[in-house]
């Protein structure tokens, strides 16, 4: 098989992949959370009420992205372990295959989300908030191809190595929304629907440009001609034992936000929910490294699982954990001793400033959450990465449902600790759950090698 210098990289040492392939993932990922936090310091600048309902709306946006995200994990683990396995053939028909999906599953999804909008909205406890929520959802959700596409068609960029084309459209997405916002919001005195304008073009300008080299410019690695297309019903399925496992797990997280949305609105009011938003976009920001680096696992998990090197199997899943870990511990630090000045940011205005303490307080505790992200996230996308989707989303499912949701509802309301007890609990679940995830991926990998030499 032919390779470029992209290829040799992410077929070579998976220490040097993960380095080169993890930092622009982080880049990207850094510019995209920026745009969200800066979306809600334009929006909290229309006062309380707008910044709840961009909360509320949040959870539904995410379960949108993680759709994206997810087929584009199944579209990287199985482009990669063709790839992996020397056959250019089958990763250009699983490429096309990839972007077929991609465009089906953006239909489907966009008549859903618009049609149940309002009662799903209703019942995260937005009644108080309604009209702006509606006003900022409906606008999100009717591009829901511009915001689904880029990350599935940039799964299949990672999956080459090809790096800077799987980036540099997000980063567009993300730029373009920044200097969008203002100008919709408040020049154009579009309010909050600016806001959500703002968001949907970004990401339908990059598409243009993912189609432009695809289409146009025609010199990516992997062909998407006519003639490279051969359906197969078996390829689909491929992608979907990874994407829709790797989908439902950005689902449960989010579903996990509109309990947590919920319990929070019980406890203390929309305030605490606006709090809660703000806060974890933050923290969100925090994870960026673990997640960056978990992301970049999936190609070279991929590649190795498909050349039989599961050594190289083991290295990836360590050394992620290791790099991100470091990090996580840094960020961490940081947003504890620097969390008053970073609340103010998101309280400038009067109508936002009594937010300020309690934002500095849940980032001083909340904080500790970056720190069990490494172990598992790099767990989670190795799983996904070697087309174990299901394990990865089963693990997922457990830690927030099972650990986080009951953890935090025995503390903030069996031992009635409140508002701290829910934080609390979500800290404990969440740190022994990434542990475990940490410990079945080792095992798999041990039992991997020693069938491999038990057969030889």
């Amino acid at each position: 098989m032919e390779k470029n210098e992209n290829v040799e990289m992410i077929t070579g040492d998976p220490k040097k992949a993960i380095n080169k392939l993890s930092l622009p993932i982080i880049a990207s990922m850094f510019l995209i959370l920026i745009n969200n936090i800066i979306d809600s310091i334009w929006v909290a600048g229309l006062g309380s009420e707008p910044l709840a309902a961009l909360g509320y709306v949040t959870p539904l946006f995410l379960i949108l992205v993680g759709f994206g995200n997810g087929l584009g994990a199944g579209g990287n683990s199985v482009i990669s372990r063709y790839i992996g396995a020397e056959d250019k053939s089958s990763a250009n028909n699983a490429a096309i295959h990839n972007l077929i999906l991609s465009v089906i599953v953006s239909i489907i999804v966009s008549i859903v989300f618009i049609t149940f909008m309002k009662p799903m909205l209703m019942m995260m406890g937005a009644s108080s908030v309604i009209n702006y929520a509606m006003e900022y959802g409906f606008i999100l959700f009717a591009w829901t191809f511009g915001l689904l596409m880029p990350p599935i068609v940039g799964g299949a960029f990672r999956a080459e190595g090809d790096i800077k084309r799987a980036t540099i459209p997000i980063a567009l997405a993300a730029i373009i929304n920044m200097i969008l916002d203002p100008i919709f919001i408040y020049t154009f005195n579009m309010g909050i629907a600016g806001a959500a304008w703002a968001t949907a073009l970004g990401p339908f300008i990059s598409l243009l440009v993912m189609f432009y080299w695809i289409f146009v410019k025609k010199d990516t690695y992997l062909s998407y001609n006519i003639k490279d297309f051969h359906n197969d019903l078996k390829m689909y399925k491929d992608i979907l034992v990874v994407g829709i496992p790797a989908s439902l797990e950005q689902l449960v997280l989010s579903v996990l936000t509109i309990f947590v949305n919920y319990m929070l609105t019980i406890v203390s009011g929309p305030v605490s929910v606006a709090v809660y938003t703000v806060g974890w976009r933050i923290i969100n920001i925090g994870m960026l490294p673990a997640i960056g680096v978990g992301t970049a696992a999936i190609s070279v998990a991929g590649v190795a699982f498909g050349a039989k090197k599961y050594e190289n199997l083991r290295v990836t899943a360590r050394y992620a954990v290791k790099v991100a870990l470091i990090a996580s511990i840094i960020v961490c630090i940081i947003l504890n001793v620097f969390s008053n000045q970073i609340a103010f940011i998101f309280t400038y205005s009067e109508n936002s400033a009594q937010l300020e303490p309690l934002i500095a307080s849940f980032l001083q505790i909340m904080s500790f959450f970056i720190l069990y992200v490494p172990f598992g996230a790099s767990a989670g996308n190795v799983f996904q990465g070697v087309g174990k989707g299901t394990i990865s989303f089963i693990l997922t499912t457990f830690r927030e449902f099972i650990l986080v949701l009951i953890f935090a509802y025995l503390l903030g309301f069996t031992f009635n600790m409140g508002e701290f007890g829910i934080y609390c609990g979500m800290l404990l679940g969440g740190g022994i759950g990434s542990l475990i995830c940490y410990a079945c991926i080792e095992l798999y990998i041990n039992k991997l090698i020693k069938g491999r030499d038990n057969a030889v």
